[in-house]
């Protein structure tokens, strides 16, 4: 995996760094806010410090995302011994945690830190690769409402609060080493879908009979059949989402077949997904499907195309954490949390 992702990066580089030189062109770059990116990643740099919360209990994610997460901040220059100094505040427990267990350490943190009640949680964040649920209990509901969740993508509907929480580029279970699509590379397929052998059968049987879309659940040559297809298709759930940015970086446009809105693609603060990715319902079938990625007009894909190339880089997971790296993208969008507002307690009114 370690030389997977230094390959990707560095193949990646010439098309992310033309983009960084070149913000002011909306239309060639993937960021909702190319005249500011820049600028805000070299403060947070230099300024964002983060506290942890000491604890005894030996933390493991079984996520590969939220481990790569965990394991690089704890080790990462963001990090401060002096809670006075940080701007967040990360509460850490174990992703089998229950909310009873939830509601006594936020309740812990409130007796014994004064910075829980500050803001009642919304200077703070954790990590709950699967979400966590709504509660009855006001300590965990703090947790719940106001703190900053990082969860996996996709995240069961329900716990994930869209422009509060953030979801984690997912890492890729292949050895894909990709590079560039070449602008004029000849895409020979309409669609290529990774099949798990067991999800929405029926349409998947319906795209198998069609020449225009290969789908696999073995692939032989994934790489070759990615490159040649114009869409890559994804259904909405962890296992078929894994290979999301190796399509990407192969200039094959993400699909996702969902019957309903997205709101918790990773980096969804930092890139502009409505134009790299289309979501289309299940209910359409083969042929509505077939209908809706053969209608999209040629400039408009190749667009499309060039924004999840540009974009790539940024979903990438390195052993050793790397400028604009996934890593640093999900900090980024922390940093873009660090100003929040303080809560006025029911007692105080």
């Amino acid at each position: 995996m370690a030389t997977f992702t230094f390959s990707l990066c560095f193949l990646l580089s010439f098309t992310f760094l033309f983009v960084l030189v070149h913000p002011s062109s909306s239309s060639s770059s993937p960021y909702l806010y190319p005249s500011t990116f820049t600028k805000n990643y070299n403060n947070m740099l230099t300024s964002f410090k983060i506290f942890i919360y000491p604890t005894t209990e030996r933390i493991t994610f079984f996520t590969q995302s939220a481990s790569n997460f965990y394991d690089s901040l704890l080790n990462s220059a963001f990090i401060t011994q002096e809670p006075e100094e940080a701007h967040l505040f990360f509460v850490v427990f174990s992703p089998e945690i229950s909310t009873r267990s939830q509601a006594r350490l936020v309740r812990e943190l409130r007796t014994k830190y004064p910075y829980w009640n500050r803001t009642l949680g919304a200077d703070h964040f954790f990590i709950s690769p699967e979400g966590i649920d709504f509660s009855s209990d006001r300590n965990a509901l703090e947790l719940k409402k106001n703190s900053v969740q990082i969860s996996v993508f996709p995240t069961v509907s329900g716990k994930f609060i869209p422009h509060k929480d953030i979801s984690l580029p997912p890492v890729s279970k292949s050895s894909l080493v990709l590079s560039h699509a070449p602008v004029n590379m000849d895409r020979s397929f309409l669609g290529y879908l990774k099949w798990d052998g067991k999800t929405e059968a029926e349409l998947v049987e319906e795209l198998r009979l069609d020449s225009e879309f290969v789908v696999e659940t073995e692939p032989l040559d994934q790489l070759g059949r990615v490159k040649s297809s114009k869409f890559c298709l994804f259904f909405y759930e962890a296992e078929s989402t894994a290979d999301l940015t190796e399509a990407m970086a192969a200039g094959c446009v993400p699909v996702v077949i969902v019957d309903r809105p997205v709101q918790d693609f990773p980096l969804m603060d930092v890139l502009r997904w409505s134009e790299m990715a289309l979501l289309i319902g299940n209910r359409r079938g083969g042929q509505g499907l077939k209908a809706v990625l053969g209608g999209v007009p040629e400039d408009r894909y190749e667009r499309m195309r060039g924004l999840c190339v540009a974009a790539a880089h940024h979903m990438v997971w390195n052993a050793e954490p790397q400028p604009y790296d996934a890593f640093h993208m999900v900090i980024y969008q922390l940093w873009m949390r660090r100003h929040t507002i303080r809560y006025t307690r029911r007692e105080e009114f």
